[in-house]
């Protein structure tokens, strides 16, 4: 055999033999390799009484016992009014929403918006729109889902929440930011928490107030009882929604009240600091199903309202706005709605939360402290407090009264006490993100959302796979060289 079939022989045998040791080290401790789950997207509309905001949220497309783990991605706020501010122009509801969208647009990739579920909840200002005037109500739903429909998403529809709905995903907001429904574990897998003990939700907004817990005892009456599964785990809650009860409504229940015990169109208003003065028409006053207007009352007529800064007279016309006794329905909060003790921790945000962070009361002080620091800022007259907060004079006028209604709505309503006011923990956020009904609804949304099963591939081990390379690589290199001399080495 001459050197040319010498050489050209040896390197097809070591072309061989790297070509086979390639083969087995590909074929070794082939492993099954799951992929990261692909990530989900949904968007919610929180169309309140005094202002919309749009969240935006994520989940793994796998599930937790079939319910996604839900984070906040962004929050967006709508300029303007709430929606139902729009009854006499609806399409200016569905304008307001775009610069949102935009912005949702551009945070959702492009080739997921289409598939990303978009819904539109709308709370208390639409339950008062619709008892007013439903065709206005239909009318801005039809111009907000008209703008939203413009978009390359999945939506869902526009509708009113109701109020045991509002309370109760409010509810599941709270104790999935406060991971007392799941948490990830040192096992790095979420787990429901053992012996932990779910947090009540109170929420005080524009038009409506609610709370939702879990009591010790069943709850008797099925209107206020709500159901949820969540995580592999049942819960069961007491939920009502009072509706007229939010802050800016019950002002104006408030000054109306101040106005109908009055003789004259000079109101003397007792929660107001001395000094202040403001003019308002009996039309603008009476602009609410939750206030009646008197038939004697001309609606252009312009009533004069003046401060007194008269904390005790003020909490003696705020208590006239509830009716605390319980009849046969007992135990109940106020207006005989039931209402079993209140038990546990809870959480109290949104208007709860902004009046008493205003007046520095966020950092679980005693009872007795809340109800000095408010008299104390009751009696401040208004030049005072104009010299003082000079950035806030728009609500100045009001903090007095909302928190002298937060204290009675708190102590008489929801008949919390000197020993379990401590329980109250007022917060904006919990986990950095935003505290609302909305992610809730989200997180009880993906219930309804199909898994996705998580894609497998088979995967090697760094090392073995890179020496798989190189001796393939290898077994290329030498079978190319032996074609090369075979072709291209001439022979005597």
């Amino acid at each position: 055999m001459g050197s040319k079939a010498k050489a050209i022989a040896g390197l097809l045998a070591a072309t061989c033999v790297c070509s086979i040791i390639a083969l087995i080290l590909s074929v070794v401790n082939v492993k099954d390799v799951f992929l990261p789950p692909s990530t989900k997207y949904g968007l919610v509309f929180d169309a309140g009484s005094t202002h919309t905001s749009l969240y935006i949220y994520r989940w793994p497309a796998d599930k937790e016992n079939g319910t996604g783990i839900v984070s906040q991605v962004e929050a967006c706020s709508v300029s303007g009014p709430g929606i139902s501010s729009y009854a006499d122009n609806p399409a200016g509801a569905g304008a307001s929403l775009k610069p949102c969208l935009d912005r949702a647009m551009k945070i959702v990739p492009a080739e997921q918006q289409r598939e990303t579920p978009t819904y539109l909840g709308a709370t208390a200002g639409m339950r008062l729109l619709r008892m007013e005037n439903s065709t206005k109500a239909e009318q801005v739903f039809a111009e907000v889902s008209k703008a939203i429909g413009e978009y390359p998403v999945d939506f869902r529809g526009a509708r009113i929440l109701t109020g045991s709905e509002e309370g109760s995903f409010g509810w599941i907001t709270v104790n999935y930011l406060l991971e007392t429904l799941v948490k990830f574990s040192f096992a790095e897998r979420w787990e429901h928490p053992q012996d932990t003990e779910v947090l009540g939700a109170l929420d005080l907004g524009g038009a409506s107030t609610q709370i939702t817990f879990q009591p010790g005892v069943p709850v008797e009456d099925r209107n206020t009882s709500v159901f949820f599964r969540l995580y592999g785990t049942n819960y069961s809650l007491y939920s009502h929604s009072y509706l007229c009860y939010g802050q800016s409504q019950a002002l104006k229940m408030l000054l109306a009240a101040l106005h109908q015990a009055s003789s004259s169109a000079q109101i003397s208003h007792p929660c107001y600091p001395r000094g202040y003065q403001e003019n308002i028409t009996v039309a603008e006053l009476y602009d609410s199903p939750c206030v009646r207007a008197p038939s004697s009352a001309s609606p252009a007529l312009v009533l004069t309202v003046t401060g007194t800064g008269d904390p005790a007279a003020c909490g003696t016309a705020v208590q006239r706005l509830f009716n605390f006794s319980c009849g046969a329905q007992w135990p109940c909060g106020f207006n005989g709605v039931y209402q079993p003790p209140v038990r546990g921790q809870f959480f109290a945000f949104a208007g709860f939360y902004y009046t008493f962070d205003f007046l520095n009361l966020t950092r679980q002080q005693s009872l007795s402290d809340v109800n000095t620091t408010i008299l104390a800022f009751c009696r401040r007259n208004w030049a005072e407090l104009v010299q003082s907060f000079p950035q806030d004079r728009k609500y100045l006028h009001t903090y007095c009264s909302v928190a002298i209604y937060i204290l009675t709505l708190l102590l008489n309503g929801f008949k919390f006490n000197e020993h379990t006011w401590s329980n109250i923990h007022f917060s904006r956020q919990a986990a950095n993100t935003d505290i609302g009904w909305t992610l809730g609804f989200m997180l009880n949304f993906t219930n309804m959302i199909p898994a996705e099963a998580l894609r497998h591939v088979k995967g090697h081990q760094p090392g073995l796979w890179a020496g798989a390379v190189s001796f393939l690589v290898l077994a290329i290199v030498t079978g190319l060289v032996a074609v090369f001399l075979h072709c291209f080495w001439k022979t005597k």
